[in-house]
């Protein structure tokens, strides 16, 4: 498990990370979410050693990334695909990591295999495209088959067959009972992949949720579609539902759920082709919870 614990790091006058809190289980894939300069990776960084906290704690199976004797079999992270040598090829790359760790250069081949890399194996990584670069770092976090793993905008780069990948790596992981903690900027890729979401803004928590409690929560009434509109608009107004007309001959009404809907049209023997509650995407959510935390806020003309 992941546990941060009022964390903070400051840099100066600025708090890059303020008081920040929460933890990810095992068995789910958690977003970690914010915009820039929110602290994600500041505390990613914090998590793995890369960076001393001002106050507070950011623990990884109950200790300090420090302390662990091969971290590489608890922990495994992609933060940046750039950082590697790029007159070394993927093989040797992986090999010094594994050998560091006491892993034996099997493994090295299973993890380039797993990644789509094992026909690359003996090329140098400075001549790999950003999407082999992304698979090469994936490879050295799955190296030592850790329990908890960190990305951190693990689709840099990637074709649309490599997000699709990715997506299923992440959630086969999860439901191999390992912690997955993954930052990205990608509001529609993390609806598909995500369990969880811990949203931050300026260092702080703004929401630890789940996807389908925030996507409720941010609710937009339920969707109606009736070959018979006027007349239903009729029913549901009179019952106390504020009903406005949607693109494609819809209806929207908020202050009546589905059942009681269901029930009027029924009583009035309206048909519908259609009822359900309408949410808001997760992109509408995550801009609604972050207004006004961007550290820059281009104007619109």
């Amino acid at each position: 498990m992941i546990e941060v614990r009022e964390l903070t790091k400051r840099y100066g006058g600025t708090a890059a990370v303020d008081g920040l809190s929460f933890q990810v289980r095992p068995g789910t894939v958690t977003g970690f979410l914010g915009p820039n300069g929110a602290g994600k990776s500041t505390t990613m960084r914090i998590l793995l050693g890369l960076a001393a906290a001002t106050s507070g704690e950011a623990l990884v199976n109950g200790g300090r990334y420090a302390e662990l004797r091969r971290p590489m079999l608890e922990v495994g992270a992609l933060l940046d695909a750039s950082a590697v040598h790029g007159g070394r090829r993927a093989f040797d790359h992986l090999g010094w990591l594994a050998r560091s760790n006491g892993i034996g250069r099997r493994r090295v081949a299973e993890v380039l295999e797993r990644v789509g890399l094992a026909g690359a194996a003996r090329r140098r990584v400075g001549g790999f495209s950003l999407g082999m670069r992304q698979r090469l770092g994936i490879a050295a976090a799955l190296l030592g088959d850790p329990g908890v793993l960190l990305f951190d905008e693990p689709v840099n780069g990637l074709d649309p067959d490599g997000v699709r990948w990715i997506r299923e790596l992440m959630r086969g992981l999860a439901a191999e009972g390992r912690t997955v903690l993954v930052s990205s900027h990608l509001m529609s890729e993390m609806e598909l992949t995500a369990d969880r979401l811990v949203i931050v803004g300026r260092g702080r928590l703004i929401a630890d949720t789940s996807v389908r409690e925030l996507a409720e929560r941010f609710g937009r009434g339920v969707l109606v579609r009736s070959p018979r509109p006027a007349e239903l608009t009729g029913v549901l107004s009179a019952a106390g539902g504020s009903v406005e007309d949607d693109a494609g001959g819809a209806l929207t009404v908020a202050g009546l759920d589905v059942a009681d809907i269901g029930e009027r049209a029924a009583a009035h023997g309206i048909p519908l082709y259609e009822v359900r509650p309408r949410s808001a995407s997760l992109e509408e959510a995550y801009m609604e919870l972050t207004a006004g935390s961007a550290e820059f806020e281009a104007a619109i003309s």
